[in-house]
């Protein structure tokens, strides 16, 4: 496990002090890394080119370097930050933005489809981490797409860039998505390379229309690429669509029942969406006797 991760060294409202606040503004590396994403971002939102301007929403907007690549197309935002000192250097810097101190994973408190879109660069992953005794990842991510649901206009959509640990974290993300009444998938960027790679959670408030179309993510010359491209390796996938309202196909069980191959890879498919399940033993899936 590597420990250049910030969110396995710190919570961020701990990590992200007066100190890193102005040390991760003035670094021109960062400040060019967070435009960058921006503008992708921005670019998967799909907001109309008409030029009037939509009210966006910046989940874990930092000092709001984020916030200034949204003002320079021309749109208003919000920016929620956890951290007092990012936020105290978004005021010294003057963004165009509105700031509010929050947690996200305690929901956003916004009002019902007051949001014409959401975006997140680099923050979402956060909730997978249990910073306090009372903090439960599952029970965070739930409030937080939930009060993101709501407080998006019918329609609208959310892209949210996240650094997911492991497949398991991305799933569990996703999962949440999903169940809160989200359609749409996961985009990759430059899903061959491991320092370019990049993950967007493009999800649209209510189900799938005919017209939506999840977009690809971009290959190494930078142009988008097709999901033949990498179909067969799960890790390198660059669009995993998902959809809460597919219908479910039939389960086909024998006359036997289901045997305890089932029932352990049905265990093995709960762990890894983070629910606590049993130990495995040589008791599971055994067959009661009828009576004691």
């Amino acid at each position: 496990m590597s420990t250049s991760r910030p969110e396995l060294l710190a919570p961020p409202e701990i990590f992200y002090n007066d100190d890193e606040a102005r040390k991760y503004t003035s670094s021109s590396r960062i400040i060019d890394i967070q435009s960058q994403l921006t503008e992708r971002a921005l670019e998967l939102l799909a907001l109309p080119d008409d030029g009037v301007p939509r009210l966006l929403l910046d989940i874990g907007c930092g000092s709001g370097l984020s916030g200034e690549t949204i003002t320079e197309h021309g749109h208003q935002w919000l920016g929620l930050d956890i951290s007092q000192s990012m936020l105290d250097v978004a005021l010294e810097r003057e963004v165009d933005g509105d700031l509010v101190l929050g947690d996200m994973g305690q929901g956003l408190g916004l009002r019902p489809g007051v949001l014409d879109g959401a975006i997140s660069i680099s923050a979402v992953q956060w909730l997978c981490n249990a910073d306090k005794s009372s903090h439960e990842p599952r029970l965070r991510l739930k409030a937080f797409f939930g009060s993101l649901y709501r407080c998006l206009g019918r329609g609208a959509r959310a892209v949210l860039q996240v650094y997911p640990e492991n497949i398991a974290q991305r799933e569990l993300i996703l999962g949440f998505a999903m169940r809160a009444g989200f359609s749409g998938g996961i985009v990759v960027d430059y899903p061959h390379s491991t320092k370019r790679r990049k993950e967007y959670l493009v999800l649209t408030c209510g189900p799938p229309s005919l017209s939506f179309i999840t977009p690809n993510g971009k290959g190494e010359d930078g142009e988008s690429c097709s999901d033949e491209d990498n179909s067969g390796d799960e890790e390198n996938q660059t669009v995993c669509v998902s959809d809460r309202h597919r219908p479910r196909k039939k389960q086909k069980v024998n006359k036997r029942g289901k045997g305890r191959d089932w029932v352990l890879k049905k265990k093995e498919q709960m762990r890894r969406k983070g629910n606590t399940v049993p130990a495995d033993t040589k008791y599971t899936a055994r067959k009661r006797k009828d009576r004691f």
